[in-house]
């Protein structure tokens, strides 16, 4: 498995650092090559504005956290980009841990797969019940645990671990992208939901749900991979996602968290 995960690895990213300040402007780099890929995000986006307008009422500003090559920003331009290394096309560099927004000022977090490189989820916790209006909360998009993402996720990236067993929520990473546990969302909110309500009562968790676009995401190679097919398929990719959908409990590869912030 792992010599097919070289091979299959984009060459443009050969010698890439993965902590390393290039890391971003190769991926961009991917990213504009990539069509398939690119609606893959353009829809995390609408799905995330969806959630938001579904079950949040809080006021404030809306921040997206670990922006990336594909900010939200990109299709909702009120959405603030930020994220832990300078980058162009992003508005500031934050730490999820101690964000430097006023009290109750902001609506919504939104997070796509950033959430697992946090080292102290329990500060990322509190700083959201600082900075959310009541009524605001965050979404977040994380690696799903199912049977397939399991198999995938622990064998994909030799920088990050999936370990469903790992006892602590703290992990020990190297970087800021270096030595993350890509299953901490199942350990946090599936296996040790019962003791995240306890230590955060303000934060709801109030809806999961699956992301159905792995096939694309897969086919297109994300941002490290060789693309399978070519752009043309997408929209074909896109009608057998729908006709598989029943699947998606096994097959899919992201889950959807929000939480909201209530009064206690």
């Amino acid at each position: 498995m792992r010599a097919l995960i070289d091979i299959l690895r984009d060459p443009l990213l050969d010698g890439m650092d993965v902590d390393g300040a290039n890391r971003l402007e190769l991926h961009r780099k991917m990213f504009e090559k990539k069509r398939m890929l690119r609606e893959v995000f353009t829809e995390f986006h609408h799905l995330f504005r969806r959630l938001d307008r579904q079950y949040f009422s809080g006021n404030g500003i809306e921040v997206e956290l670990g922006s990336g090559v594909s900010p939200m920003r990109d299709s909702y331009p009120e959405v603030l980009a930020t994220d832990v290394v300078p980058a162009p096309n992003l508005d500031r560099v934050i730490n999820a841990e101690a964000m430097g927004f006023p009290d109750k000022s902001v609506r919504v977090i939104y997070g796509q797969n950033c959430f697992h490189h946090f080292p102290r989820p329990d500060q990322f916790f509190h700083e959201l019940d600082r900075v959310l209006a009541p009524g605001g909360g965050a979404i977040l998009l994380e690696p799903y645990y199912g049977p397939f993402a399991t198999f995938l996720y622990k064998r994909l990236f030799r920088t990050e671990g999936f370990d469903k067993t790992y006892p602590s929520w703290e992990t020990p990473a190297t970087g800021p992208m270096n030595g993350a546990n890509q299953a901490l969302s199942y350990i946090v909110f599936i296996r040790d939901r019962d003791r995240f309500e306890q230590k955060h009562p303000s934060l709801e968790i109030t809806h999961q749900e699956l992301a159905g676009n792995y096939l694309k995401y897969l086919l297109s190679g994300g941002l490290n991979f060789r693309q399978l097919l070519p752009d043309s398929f997408t929209g074909i990719i896109g009608l057998l996602e729908n006709i598989i959908s029943p699947l998606n409990r096994w097959l899919a590869l992201h889950h959807i968290i929000v939480i909201r912030k209530v009064a206690i």
